[in-house]
C-alpha cells in the first residue's frame, strides 16, 4: 500500500469516526449533564493521548516543554477543551442532533471571518457569497424552513451551536503562535483544562450520575471526538500527496452523521435539516475554490474539526 493510499485510510477511518460523535453526544447526554460529559470525555482523551505520546516517542518533547508554550498551552486549554465543549454540549443538549450537528460544521466560515481582523487576511468575493450560502442554511435550520420569519426553534440553543463556531476558530488563530507538536500541545492543552473542568463540575452538576452508559458514552466522545481520531487526521494529512484530497473527505462526515442521528438517536430528519446541511456544505466548498494549496501545518489546522 502506498502513501496516498494508507492517507485515503486514515482519512476515511477518522471521518466515519467523527460521523459518530454527535449520536455519541446526544446518547450521553441523556445520562449525564453537559459539565459531567465534558469531565468524563476529557480524562478519557488525556490518556489516550499520553498513550499516544508514549508509542510515538514523544515524552521526553513533553517533559521538555518551554515554559512560555507550557503558558500558552495552559492559556488555550481554557478556550479548547473547557469553553468550547462546554458551549457544545450545551447545545446539544437544547437541540435536536440534526440541528446542533449542521450548526457546529459552520466553523470553518466562522474562521475565515475571524482571520480577517486577527490575521489581517482579506476576502474575496467568491468567499462573500460562500459565507452568505452556508448563513442561509443556518436559518433553513434554526427555523425548521421558514427562514424568512426569524422565528427559531430554540434561540438560546442555536446561539450556544454558533458560538462553539467562535470559540472553536480563535483555539486554532491563537494556536498558530504555538511551536510544539501538536499532539504534544493538545494533551497539554487538556492537563491544565482538567482542574478548572473538575472545579466546574463540582460548583455546579457535581460527579454523580444515574446510569454508567453516561460514563461509557464520555470514553467513548474522549476516545473518538478528542482523542485517537485527530492523529489518525494527522496521520492522513502527512501522508497524502495533496491535502485536497483527504480534506474533501470532511464532507461525507456531517452526512453520514444524520443517517446515525435518525437510526439510532431516533429523530425524525427534517427536510430544513437535510437542505440547510446541504447549503452549508456548499458554502463550505465554494469558499476553498480558487484558493492556493497551503502548507501542511495549515491545513492540518484549517481542516481539523468536523462536528
Amino acid at each position: 500500500m502506498n502513501d496516498q493510499s494508507r492517507a485515503y485510510l486514515y482519512g476515511i477511518s477518522a471521518v466515519l469516526l467523527w460521523s459518530t460523535v454527535a449520536t455519541a453526544f446526544k446518547l450521553s447526554l441523556r445520562h449525564l449533564e453537559p459539565i459531567q460529559l465534558l469531565f468524563y470525555a476529557s480524562i478519557a482523551s488525556l490518556l489516550v493521548m499520553l498513550a499516544v505520546l508514549i508509542r510515538q516517542g514523544h515524552l521526553q518533547r513533553l517533559l521538555r516543554t518551554p515554559r512560555r508554550d507550557l503558558l500558552l498551552c495552559a492559556t488555550l486549554g481554557l478556550l479548547n477543551p473547557c469553553i468550547y465543549y462546554w458551549v457544545l454540549f450545551k447545545a446539544y443538549d437544547l437541540l435536536p442532533a440534526q440541528e446542533a450537528q449542521p450548526l457546529n460544521y459552520t466553523w470553518a466560515i466562522t474562521l475565515s471571518i475571524l482571520a480577517v481582523p486577527l490575521l489581517k487576511q482579506h476576502l474575496r468575493r467568491l468567499d462573500l457569497l460562500a459565507i452568505g450560502i452556508s448563513y442561509f442554511g443556518i436559518l433553513v435550520i434554526a427555523t425548521h424552513g421558514a427562514p424568512f420569519t426569524l422565528r427559531f426553534s430554540n434561540g438560546y440553543g442555536v446561539l450556544l451551536a454558533l458560538g462553539s463556531t467562535l470559540i472553536w476558530s480563535l483555539f486554532w488563530i491563537f494556536n498558530t503562535r504555538s511551536r510544539i507538536e501538536p499532539v504534544v500541545g493538545l494533551f497539554l492543552n487538556f492537563l491544565f483544562a482538567i482542574p478548572v473542568i473538575a472545579l466546574i463540575t463540582w460548583l455546579t452538576a457535581g460527579f454523580g450520575f444515574d446510569s454508567i452508559k453516561g460514563l461509557y458514552g464520555a470514553a467513548y466522545v474522549g476516545l473518538f471526538e478528542m482523542g485517537i481520531t485527530f492523529v489518525l487526521w494527522l496521520k492522513a494529512l502527512r501522508l497524502t500527496e495533496s491535502t485536497a484530497k483527504v480534506a474533501n473527505l470532511i464532507f461525507l462526515s456531517p452526512i453520514l452523521s444524520l443517517f446515525l442521528i435518525h437510526f439510532i438517536v431516533g429523530e425524525d430528519i427534517h427536510w430544513s435539516s437535510g437542505a440547510g446541511l446541504l447549503l452549508i456544505i456548499a458554502g463550505n466548498v465554494l469558499q476553498q475554490l480558487g484558493k492556493p494549496p497551503a502548507p501542511p501545518g495549515k491545513e492540518e489546522q484549517r481542516t481539523r474539526k468536523t462536528t
